[in-house]
């Protein structure tokens, strides 16, 4: 009797240690990754590194698109059920800071932002929530600046130009991405009346081209058009606005923000465009590195940097290709 029990301790210890070692592996690391447009490329790539890192490190990546705030607090519970540590978020509404964190907090999931940074209810940033992001204004500048070169190189009066400012005030990032813009082409001598804001209802293609089309037609006077906004497809909706508006690539300068797949769509056709540029920023960074970071911190307790902000690099259809392999894209 005293064997038996003996040997039933034994065989419960060996249980136990099994199941200690079981959940101390890389596989039982579960992370969820959450966007509000998984449609848009740019986190399409996100997701694509996300999932290199995942591999790498040989944890589980739930991957799960959530467009409004209901979606995102759902979307935090399912990863509880699924029995998830962790969670990195690009949330569609920034104000649901206060409540992602609760929720996180209440779930007992560690929790990053990526891109767009969580505000508390006075509309100040949450920094107890680290965070990847981007200069959002050094990176406006640059696109700012990208126009007002490419202006002087074709000898455009800046009278005679309108600038499309196809706007999504609501997100702090889109606000501050074109008020960078705004001031690195008026510091270069662009006339600041001729700055049509063009709000757009969300961030992709077709509402920008709407935006834009209503702008152009509103004013019907300048000779050439530039445009900017929050990303790569706010840009090419005003560029496709401005084409049916008779406006052609010598006559239109759009500069996106992104380097997306859509924007190397566009430098890939046979001719030209009035798409001229596009500020590449990483979606590696921003995928894989925060990743990692979520991976390191659930694994061996190593909190992720407060904040990380990234900036980015013009690319053209002469120099795209080369610039990203330069970054390792």
């Amino acid at each position: 009797m005293k064997m038996k029990i003996a040997l039933g301790l034994k065989a419960l210890a060996l249980a136990l240690a099994l199941s200690a070692c079981s959940s101390g592996s890389n596989d039982q690391v579960k992370i969820g990754f959450v966007v509000k447009q998984p449609e848009e490329p740019w986190f399409q790539d996100e997701w694509k590194y996300a999932e290199q890192a995942a591999k790498e490190k040989g944890f589980t990546l739930v991957k799960i698109g959530a467009p409004d705030g209901g979606q995102v607090l759902t979307a935090i519970d399912n990863l509880k059920s699924q029995h998830a540590q962790g969670f990195i978020i690009c949330t569609p509404d920034v104000k649901l800071g206060p409540s992602i964190v609760a929720k996180a907090k209440a779930d007992g999931l560690k929790l990053m932002t990526v891109d767009d940074r969580l505000v508390d209810g006075a509309g100040q940033p949450l920094a107890s929530v680290p965070h990847m992001g981007i200069s959002a204004t050094k990176i406006g500048e640059q696109v700012g600046q990208a126009i007002a070169d490419e202006m002087k190189k074709r000898g455009w009066k800046p009278e005679d130009t309108g600038a499309l400012r196809i706007a999504y005030d609501q997100l702090p990032t889109a606000k501050e991405r074109t008020d960078g813009a705004v001031d690195a082409l008026t510091a270069a001598g662009f006339p600041k009346a001729n700055i049509v804001n063009a709000p757009e209802a969300k961030t992709d293609t077709e509402n920008a081209f709407n935006a834009a089309n209503i702008a152009i037609t509103q004013n019907p006077t300048y000779k050439h058009w530039v445009a900017f906004g929050l990303n790569d497809e706010a840009v090419l909706g005003a560029v496709r606005a401005a084409e049916g508006r008779g406006f052609r690539a010598s006559d239109m300068i759009g500069v996106g923000i992104g380097g997306s797949q859509s924007a190397l769509n566009e430098f890939a056709k046979p001719e030209a465009t009035g798409f001229f540029g596009s500020v590449l920023i990483s979606p590696k960074r921003h995928g894989y590195e925060t990743s990692i970071n979520m991976y390191e911190w659930i694994k061996n307790g190593k909190a992720p940097p407060a904040l990380t902000l990234t900036t980015g690099q013009l690319i053209t259809r002469d120099n795209a290709a080369q610039v990203r392999k330069d970054m390792g894209l």
